[in-house]
């Protein structure tokens, strides 16, 4: 029953991914319909994760309330409102209105669902929740560039994406019954593996009790960091990527939305593929390597190659991203305690969205005051200082020991 319990996890982090990358994928062709700029997808962006933050911060009272079924079900309703009245939208500030609800519902839904992994399933399958939102990711540029192609309208994409949601809403409220039935098996099975520590030393989870103040525990804010300039990166790439391909790489609309989804591809393989590599490696190298492949992808971006090996650079990029968040957030529970994971999930998903807040609309502030040819020199820049911040959570936190890895 765990097993095929999973199936509904996943289907909820596809939906969950699904309209991450339509704002990004469609954008060039939304504001001129609407009256709008250039720069306001930062605006709407900012205010989607604003909702997430939110909601992220107050995950560990609503589960405790509700249930993490319960949350994920109304959170799943949430945002296929949002997506069906982005539809109907006849200006942008129909956009800044059902961009509220879109952000509350993700970031509740993004909070619970990773506590719920992190506490009852292997680090593998954490990989696979993730790389289910890398298939919802990718899926959705795909979709709005079919209606590009075919009726030559946004608008279809997301009535398609928002449909899709709904129905998902539908096997949530099925199988509401069993979401604490499997947390009660699951924590008999994992109490058995001893799957916490994987073979590691872990000095800050060794000595760590309940912490009224969790931001106080060893290697919490270099940690925090990380999330914030992860989900600036992958949120700066896939909202601004096809910006940057149509006005500076003179790429087409479609085309663009196209390579966008090739990155999120990129996401979603590499996630796939260190599902199975987690087996047998350590999330602290699978992190540290996939940082390594990313600054290369950025390598790419800078150096002035052909437009089409810059699609190579996106999804060099997306490949070496698959790894880092959800190993990271599978890392929360014995690098700092499972006394403290529910609470410090919920803080990690509140500055990760913060970093979805800032980062896309101060680029989008820059590029319309300068250029978006800076594009590939701040993506290099932000991979850069992400890679620094994770090792130093490695030199405060980790000391293997004989073992695999």
């Amino acid at each position: 029953m765990s097993t095929w319990f999973l199936i509904v996890i996943y289907l909820a982090f596809i939906s969950l991914g699904l309209p991450d990358s339509l704002l990004g994928s469609a954008w060039p062709v939304i504001w001129p319909e609407i009256g709008s700029s250039l720069g306001s997808a930062g605006i709407v962006s900012m205010i989607i994760a604003g909702g997430t933050i939110v909601s992220s911060l107050f995950s560990k009272r609503m589960v405790e309330r509700l249930g993490t079924g319960r949350i994920t079900l109304f959170s799943c309703f949430l945002t296929a409102v949002a997506l069906l009245g982005f539809s109907i939208a006849p200006s942008m500030l129909w956009f800044i209105v059902f961009a509220i609800p879109l952000g509350l519902g993700a970031g509740a839904v993004d909070a619970a669902l990773n506590h719920y992994v992190a506490e009852n399933y292997k680090a593998h399958h954490m990989n696979w929740l993730h790389c289910f939102w890398g298939v919802g990711a990718t899926m959705g540029p795909m979709i709005m560039a079919v209606n590009l192609v075919n009726s030559q309208s946004w608008r279809g994409g997301y009535a398609v994406v928002a449909i899709i949601q709904f129905l998902l809403v539908i096997i949530l409220l099925v199988t509401l019954p069993l979401w604490k039935r499997v947390a009660t098996t699951q924590e008999k099975l994992l109490s058995k593996d001893g799957e916490l520590l994987e073979n590691f030393h872990v000095e800050a989870a060794a000595t760590t009790k309940l912490q009224t103040n969790v931001l106080r525990l060893r290697g919490v804010r270099p940690t925090l960091l990380t999330f914030l300039l992860y989900c600036g990166i992958e949120t700066i790439v896939g909202l601004w990527g096809a910006s940057y391909l149509v006005s500076t790489r003179e790429v087409t609309a479609d085309v663009a939305a196209r390579w966008i989804s090739l990155y999120y591809g990129g996401i979603t393989v590499g996630r796939l593929t260190t599902g199975f590599i987690a087996l047998k490696v350590h999330n602290r190298f699978l992190i540290r390597y996939g940082q390594l492949v990313t600054i290369v992808g950025g390598v790419i971006l800078l150096l002035p190659l052909y437009s089409s090996l810059s699609l190579f650079g996106f999804l060099l990029i997306g490949i070496g991203l698959a790894p880092i968040y959800p190993g990271l957030l599978h890392e929360t529970p014995s690098r700092f305690g499972r006394e403290n994971s529910a609470r410090l999930i919920g803080y990690q998903m509140a500055v990760a969205y913060t970093g979805t807040t800032l980062i896309p609309p101060l680029f989008g502030s820059l590029a319309v005051h300068t250029s978006l040819d800076l594009f590939p020199f701040v993506v290099f820049t932000l991979l850069t200082l992400m890679f620094l911040s994770t090792e130093t959570i490695n030199r405060l936190l980790i000391k293997p020991t004989q073992g695999r890895g």
